[in-house]
């Protein structure tokens, strides 16, 4: 009796990663490293699991519906990280005595929300964090939004735009219209701004916070203000007056987009954005959110913010923060959209042909001079026809094959096939990683 058969199949919301998709998301990991190492940020790692009552209520009731929580074989309740930001504020509080104050960190690793999948929006994706922990400075805001414009830049984007804004001012404003109790719930609904419209935001304001039709219309009269940062800044500054926190939100950003200007970042990368809110309740300062001029309707692809309270739940002593997450599928999304992806699935620049039987060994003993000149490289396994193995080479994307048969080992030389431009070069055998070299470079 034979065995039943398994349908291989993925869960809703789940995918696998085939290579040339896998290429280029960690080619994204790697930049990103490295952006975050060039300014001084340290690489950490924290379970997927933890306790539940770490995760609830830190996110808003959303974020707390789309846990995937479960009691374990140990009778616990836990839960699957939903971000890499709450495990830090555990991780810090834990952790304090050794890490110190102020903590520059990275988080690169997986995480889980149970939500509707759709384009670019996975139930498992990865995120790259990057945060800096233990100081309210806005030299450390200010560096966040550089981190961010850096990391867009060296991922190959030129058209893109950094949105900022303050909850200090959005605080500020929802004080003097007096509806600071119902901070939360107001400044969710003002985050969907940009996806349902200004009246049925208004709408929702009134129902889920009770806000009467002129005061949702005083905060969303937010969306009216349009120009420079500092006219819309200068427009503001007098209906938050009355607001210790919206005229430090105002301050704050006016640093913010001076540092910008002496730093060189061009204009139109960065622009205030009054109306955004970032959905999580746990900011309390200057947020962000990165689109792409080209696709603006994927989203933000890079988002972030300041939170000075997150950790109070874990320990006494302050701990704020701030940071952005990169978002590693959307913007992955983005880039095959529009082309971006490298074409080809093979880490290594140079296929060994496998071309007469009787110099099997040959082939594996020049492939391993060829790595120890830097040369990542791959033998082809059998001795099929060169035009098989070369058509192998095309697809896959190597850069070039090197041929030998018994003519070749003969004089001691090498064929090099240059698969991009076409040409075919002869050389001997002490000059094929020189040559191949000067060719790749």
């Amino acid at each position: 009796m034979s065995t039943p058969r398994i349908k291989p199949a993925t869960l809703k919301g789940f995918r696998d990663h085939l290579p040339g998709p896998m290429l280029a998301r960690e080619g994204l990991i790697d930049t990103a490293r490295s952006v975050y190492r060039s300014y001084g940020f340290s690489p950490i790692d924290t379970p997927a699991l933890e306790y539940s009552e770490i995760l609830l209520g830190k996110g808003g009731q959303e974020s707390d519906k789309q846990l995937f929580r479960f009691t374990d074989q140990g009778n616990r309740d836990v839960a699957m990280r939903f971000d890499l930001t709450v495990p830090l504020a555990r991780y810090a509080a834990q952790h304090l005595q050794e890490i110190g104050t102020p903590f520059k960190r990275y988080h690169i690793a997986t995480v889980w929300r149970a939500e509707k999948p759709q384009k670019g929006r996975f139930r498992e994706f990865m995120q790259c964090d990057f945060d800096t922990i233990g100081t309210t400075s806005n030299t450390a805001d200010i560096e966040t939004l550089f981190v961010i414009h850096d990391l867009m830049e060296r991922l190959g984007f030129t058209d893109f735009t950094i949105r900022v804004n303050n909850r200090k001012l959005l605080n500020g404003l929802l004080e003097t219209l007096a509806l600071e109790d119902s901070t939360a719930e107001i400044l969710r609904c003002l985050d969907k701004l940009g996806k349902i419209g200004r009246d049925r935001v208004a709408v929702e304001m009134q129902r889920v916070a009770g806000v009467t039709a002129a005061q949702a219309e005083g905060v969303l009269s937010l969306a009216d203000c349009q120009g420079t940062s500092s006219e819309i800044l200068d427009n503001l500054q007098p209906r938050i007056s009355a607001s210790e926190a919206g005229v430090e939100g105002i301050e704050r950003l006016r640093e913010l987009f001076q540092a910008c200007a002496r730093a060189g970042i061009p204009d139109n990368r960065v622009t205030l954005d009054p109306t955004i809110a970032r959905g999580l309740d746990y900011y309390t300062g200057t947020i962000y959110e990165t689109f792409l001029d080209a696709l603006p309707g994927i989203g933000s692809v890079c988002s972030g913010g300041r939170y000075d309270d997150l950790a109070e739940l874990f320990t006494s002593q302050a701990l704020p923060g701030v940071g952005a997450s990169l978002g590693l599928d959307r913007l992955l999304a983005a880039m095959q959209e529009l082309h971006l992806t490298p074409a080809g699935t093979s880490t290594a620049a140079v296929l060994v042909t496998f071309f007469d039987a009787n110099h099997s060994l040959d082939y594996l003993a020049i492939a391993r001079r060829l790595r120890a000149e830097g040369i990542a490289c791959e033998v082809f396994p059998d001795a099929r026809p060169l035009g098989k193995q070369l058509k192998y080479a095309d697809r896959k994307g190597f850069r070039l094959a090197v041929i030998a048969g018994a003519d070749e080992f003969g004089e001691n030389a090498w064929q090099i096939k240059d698969l991009r431009e076409g040409e075919q070069h002869r050389v001997s055998d002490d000059n094929l990683a020189p040559t191949i070299l000067d060719i790749l470079d």
